[in-house]
């Protein structure tokens, strides 16, 4: 169990403490749902995080009502998602490429902090856009009314709006910044020997080549100048000539220049290819550049540490909130486009619900609610099968006095697929997706628990009927009256007489303690016997009941009804069907 005390907006939870309890993959598995949170997304981190979020079971109904109203948003509404997508895309690049959250000192150089400049203007493009995408948009739900909120207080804070006159003022004046005319005094050697800077210009160099420049004023004695104060901007900074940064930026600067190309040397400047390390001369550079423009660095550093703080991770933790709203929405638009029938499931109301002004007797009556109108298991319109072409969808109950069914039937009637939808509906719903069906109203679980046949090598060391008990023991300790546990031919593994008596006893414990079951069962006999195991229970105590798939004849119906087992497990029906049965094994033989 765990609870959500992030402190970060969100989409999936409200603003509060909510305790969840977390569904196995065993039992994400049983109930079918990995196989559809694979057909949700190729992206296999997408699949994990939706799987991750279906996992975690809410039980306040403030978390499903709050979910539910951000998916009507999202679904209704395309263009939202993708824009919101495009906006907090850019800004998650920002978070995992850019440099944010990093204080520049006195050893920050102009390119760093060049970079942090324009990480920030980006940065307060994409809130401009988020906030005029979510004030246009005509929304609803609690969730993106409180994001609005949210960006909103970001948008008209005065510190942005300082951040955005500050950064704007900053990039107008660096941006003016082209080229640096930088001198270099030589020796004898032709060594560096000093540099200073001589003028900041507005505009790009864009004549001539580094290297014929530099021939052909030697090569012209008259083009050398005798006089040191020839420009009155010329201002000479000397630098230590032996400065390590110094001295390798000479060397790699005269190897470029040798060795370069003539490709390298087009429009006057050095060109310096990605895959050549002679790119990292900037890091040379740095120091030299950033004395030879203090005043531009020190604002620029001062103005970027004033807003170090500045964080980015909260809005890029919305994405893969609304990544799983938009891929449930994408996915169940599709399944409507081939005639599936979803809607919007209804919770009501519990004193498990944070602040909830409820009766005791109420809460008796809600915890146990299960209004379920023409439902059907996702998974028949999710894949390609000879049921899905014609779904058969069926009505149930939970009340307090519905609290427990027997369900029994034909062979391959759908009682698997039965006990499956139950499980998905209340997992569904509790994640704010629509549900398939025509209506759902229902009080929330607490945790879903499932007890299906285990696979043979996991029942080596105890064998299958003690691995059952062992399994159901742990699933009947982690229960509690607002839970769900559903029970698929538990304790078949061994002779009738054995299997009856332990889950006879099964049942009569999980009415003692309260939770909503579906126990599907080829032991017809626990059905009939539901009475027997009700006796002396109080009213509103909870009782179990029979529920009985019809059949047709030798055909299928896949209709559910309280009613009493028909008596066989229908095993006759399968024998004729393959020809099995006395008289059509003998006479055939003649």
């Amino acid at each position: 169990m765990g609870k959500n005390t992030t402190g970060k907006y969100s989409l999936l939870v409200p603003d509060g403490e909510y305790s969840f309890r977390v569904l196995s993959p065993v039992v994400m598995h049983d109930l079918g749902l990995d196989m559809i949170c694979r057909q949700l997304s190729a992206n296999e981190s997408e699949q994990n995080y939706i799987m991750g979020v279906m996992s975690r079971i809410y039980a306040d109904p403030s978390v499903t009502k709050y979910r539910g109203g951000v998916f009507d948003d999202i679904i209704g509404n395309k263009k939202l998602r993708d824009d919101m997508m495009e906006i907090l895309g850019k800004i998650s690049f920002l978070k995992d490429y850019g440099s944010f959250k990093r204080d520049y000192d006195e050893n920050s150089g102009i390119w760093d902090l060049m970079h942090r400049l324009d990480e920030i203007d980006d940065y307060i493009e994409c809130v401009d856009s988020l906030y005029s995408c979510l004030k246009d948009k005509n929304l609803h739900s609690e969730g993106f009314t409180g994001l609005k909120e949210y960006v909103q207080n970001i948008y008209e804070d005065n510190g942005f709006s300082e951040l955005k006159k500050d950064i704007s003022e900053l990039k107008k004046v660096s941006g003016e910044v082209r080229s640096i005319t930088i001198g270099i005094n030589l020796n004898s050697r032709y060594e560096a020997d000093g540099v200073g800077l001589i003028s900041v210009n507005s505009k790009q160099f864009t004549r001539g080549g580094v290297l014929s420049n530099f021939y052909g004023h030697l090569m012209s004695r008259d083009k050398i100048s005798d006089n040191l104060d020839a420009k009155s901007d010329f201002r000479f900074q000397p630098l230590d000539a032996v400065n390590e940064a110094l001295s390798k930026f000479q060397q790699e600067l005269q190897g470029r220049v040798v060795t370069g190309g003539a490709n390298n040397l087009a429009a006057g400047m050095v060109g310096i290819p990605d895959s050549d390390k002679s790119k990292d001369i900037t890091r040379y550079t740095d120091r030299v550049v950033t004395k030879l423009i203090t005043r531009i660095v020190k604002r620029m550093r001062e103005t970027l540490n004033k807003y170090v703080s500045i964080t980015i991770t909260d809005m890029t933790d919305l994405i893969p909130e609304l990544t799983y709203y938009i891929r449930w929405a994408e996915y169940i638009e599709k399944l409507q486009k081939r005639g599936a029938a979803f809607s919007k499931a209804k919770v009501v109301n519990s004193a498990y619900q944070t602040n909830a002004d409820i009766s005791e007797e109420d809460d008796s009556k809600s915890r146990y609610y299960m209004k379920a109108r023409g439902i059907y298991n996702i998974k028949l319109a999710a894949f390609d099968t000879e049921e899905s072409e014609h779904i058969v969808t069926n009505d149930l109950d939970f009340d307090s006095e519905h609290r427990v069914y027997i369900l029994t039937g034909a062979n391959r009637g759908g009682k698997t697929t039965i006990t499956q939808t139950i499980g998905q509906l209340f997992v569904l719903a509790q994640g704010g997706i629509y549900i398939p069906g025509d209506e759902f109203e229902f009080a929330p679980v607490d945790c879903v628990f499932t007890h299906f046949p285990a696979d043979e090598d996991k029942t080596l060391d105890l064998g299958r009927l003690g691995e059952e008990c062992k399994r159901f023991r742990e699933i009947f300790d982690g229960a509690n009256d607002r839970s769900l546990i559903l029970l698929n031919e538990t304790f078949s593994t061994t002779s009738f007489e054995e299997g009856y008596y332990i889950a006879r006893d099964s049942v009569r414990a999980i009415l003692t303690k309260g939770t909503r079951t579906i126990y599907n069962t080829h032991m017809h006999k626990l059905g009939f016997d539901v009475d027997e195991m009700n006796e002396g229970r109080a009213v509103g105590a909870g009782k179990a009941y029979s529920l009985v798939v019809h059949n047709e004849g030798a055909k299928r119906s896949y209709k559910i009804e309280i009613a009493p087992p028909a008596g066989k497990s229908y095993a006759s029906d399968i024998a004729e069907k393959y020809g099995v049965t006395y008289d059509m094994l003998v006479n055939k033989e003649k």
